[in-house]
């Protein structure tokens, strides 16, 4: 996304900002509502939208080094990811009209990271269908499936000259069978505005 021009989420823990910038835009960031009611989580990927509508360049700095915590268990992972999901919907609603204005590419990403669990779950729920309705495996749906995740894992490995990214493979399943119903069940409790963790 830097080499377009914007990246659209500076995540919390590993980002940094022009202090002149950040006192420019505090009480807006201090101030998000989402439907009337106070919202305080997706702070990273609000600011970052905000930094974005005044004009400011969001960048990705290959070289720098940062710490966080993440969670070690399945229950705070999947509470984590909820609160993520309802971020990214959240925010995407209100940043979609920066989109004209940024390269064409982002527009692109931005869709492709919206519309593509949409169409995995698709996807997953025919699959799922043929093989109930007809006692017919379902090959084409999951040959696809496979092939779309290695193109994917395999240009993050070719433009990171790193083999490790060929390991993301292993995140589809996770992906089909926990995170696409949690992003269904964030969808439908997008005013829900509950951190799930503290």
């Amino acid at each position: 996304q830097t080499r377009f021009g914007a990246v659209m989420c500076c995540c919390g823990p590993c980002a940094m900002y022009r202090r002149s910038a950040l006192l420019l835009l505090l009480d807006q960031y201090e101030t998000q509502f989402f439907r009337g009611k106070p919202s305080d989580f997706g702070e990273d990927r609000h600011l970052t939208i905000l930094m974005l509508k005044a004009g400011f360049r969001t960048e990705y700095v290959p070289d720098a080094i940062a710490a966080t915590v993440v969670p070690d268990k399945l229950l705070p992972y999947l509470r984590q990811q909820l609160r993520w999901a309802r971020s990214t919907y959240r925010d995407t609603l209100l940043g979609l009209h920066l989109l004209p204005g940024l390269d064409r590419y982002l527009t692109l990403d931005v869709l492709g990271q919206n519309l593509g669990p949409l169409l995995l779950a698709i996807s997953s729920i025919a699959a799922l269908a043929q093989l109930a309705l007809t006692d017919s495996v379902p090959w084409w749906t999951g040959l696809t499936i496979v092939v779309m995740t290695m193109v994917r894992c395999s240009v993050a490995a070719l433009r990171a000259g790193e083999l490790r990214f060929l390991g993301f493979a292993l995140h589809t399943p996770i992906n089909i069978f926990l995170l696409l119903p949690m992003k269904a069940y964030a969808l439908c409790t997008l005013s829900n505005s509950d951190w799930l963790s503290r």
